[in-house]
């Protein structure tokens, strides 16, 4: 099994800032792409920035939040500077994991962590 617990949500003003990380654990042979995603009641789950080969971001999230991921931790973290009330949601961790050499990828989901911008 592979695990994803995340931390770092909270209750912030808007304009500050919060930082979310989450750590793999389990029986991984490789980490391919880590992220996160990001949902509010009655909408679809949306992408917030993801690390694979490369990095992306929402446009929404683009030059306000840094993802960071460290290999050889398994680890991901977000950095998430001039929050804004319509950033309020349940912040998931992402990831795409090989569990052995001969194994295809398998997609992984953290419990989420709650993130609200108040005024």
């Amino acid at each position: 099994q592979v695990q994803l617990v995340e931390s770092g949500g909270g209750l912030v003003q808007a304009g500050g800032s919060l930082r979310l990380s989450c750590a793999a654990s389990g029986s991984i042979f490789s980490i391919e792409a880590m992220g996160w995603y990001r949902q509010v009641p009655g909408k679809q789950r949306e992408l917030v920035a993801i690390s694979d080969d490369s990095t992306n971001y929402a446009d929404s999230a683009r030059g306000r939040f840094t993802i960071s991921r460290d290999n050889s931790q398994k680890t991901v973290s977000l950095q998430m500077n001039s929050l804004k009330p319509e950033d309020t949601a349940v912040y998931y961790c992402y990831a795409r994991v090989r569990r052995s050499a001969s194994d295809s990828c398998g997609n992984y989901w953290g419990q989420g962590t709650q993130v609200t911008v108040s005024l």
